[in-house]
């Protein structure tokens, strides 16, 4: 569905300055919470369970007779270390989806609260806080979406080996989580419950692409652990820095998700009061800066 013009500028207008806040220093300060959370947790499994996850599944791998055929084709193409990598690669592989998941519901539970009241006390200092969603509220909306979208990634991983819906189905369904969390964290303390449900409902393409442009932008953190078999080799090292990455992204992704929520919450109700006398934002979707 093509976006109207108005909304294209409103998503537009919440990027720049999704990506202006981020060098606000109390920006910067809050995401060194979940960093240090989710980073530290991801060293500490990665040094103590890493090795031994290896070996189990090396050994797994050595002893299956399924794949008997495809160690001698190895070795007669002349890549037998590829079988010492394999390890690596699918315990990765599995992980990957564990660390985006745990980033993003860093992000969710440690830093957006506070970014939608930063974004709400510089932009729209007026807009009223109705809570339309108790804090549990949001935890259960959070975990439910998680189980939702790891499920779809399980069901959907034997379509991956098809190319085209490997560029596809991955980050449309990052894009369906990103879009449900962070919009609904980004209106759960100054939204109703209908108000929430009808802007989610209003603005669902808008906010999905933007999950899905988040997604695309959360698929570069992996690309670290395409630079060589080294890098692979120094997984339990490099696992908390694709979180810190991870983080990153998701910090600007919710700011985004906060900017455009709010601006058209703040229209939703100067159409639902047009006798209001005008303030400084009169512009919708926009506000000041």
């Amino acid at each position: 569905m093509v976006l109207a013009p108005r909304t294209v500028r409103s998503v537009l207008d919440a990027f720049w300055r999704a990506a202006w806040y981020c060098l606000h220093p109390r920006v910067v300060l809050l995401s060194l919470l979940p960093v240090l959370v989710s980073g530290g947790m991801a060293f500490l499994l990665g040094h103590l369970f890493w090795a031994d996850a290896i070996e189990a599944l090396g050994g797994w791998l050595e002893s299956s007779v399924a794949l008997t055929v495809l160690w001698g084709w190895l070795e007669a193409v002349g890549l037998p270390r590829l079988k010492a990598v394999l390890p690596h690669v699918i315990l990765l592989l599995v992980l990957t989806p564990a660390v985006v998941v745990v980033s993003l519901a860093a992000v969710s539970f440690l830093m957006t609260p506070a970014l939608v009241r930063l974004v709400a006390r510089k932009r729209f200092p007026e807009l009223q806080m109705l809570h339309g969603a108790p804090w549990w509220h949001g935890v259960l909306w959070t975990v439910w979406s998680l189980v939702l979208a790891v499920s779809a990634l399980l069901v959907s991983v034997p379509m991956w080996m098809i190319p085209p819906l490997l560029l596809v189905l991955p980050p449309l369904i990052w894009g369906w989580l990103t879009y449900r969390v962070m919009a609904f964290d980004a209106l759960a303390q100054h939204a109703s419950a209908d108000e929430r449900r009808a802007l989610m409902s209003d603005h669902q393409y808008a906010l999905l692409g933007m999950g899905i442009v988040a997604g695309l932008m959360g698929a570069g953190p992996s690309l670290i652990w395409s630079t060589g078999l080294m890098t692979i080799a120094m997984a339990p090292v490099l696992l908390p820095v694709s979180m810190w990455l991870y983080v990153l992204v998701f910090a600007f992704a919710s700011l985004w998700f906060i900017h455009f929520c709010l601006a058209a919450l703040h229209a939703l109700r100067q159409r639902a009061t047009p006798a209001a006398a005008p303030s400084s934002l009169e512009l919708p979707l926009t506000g000041n800066s």
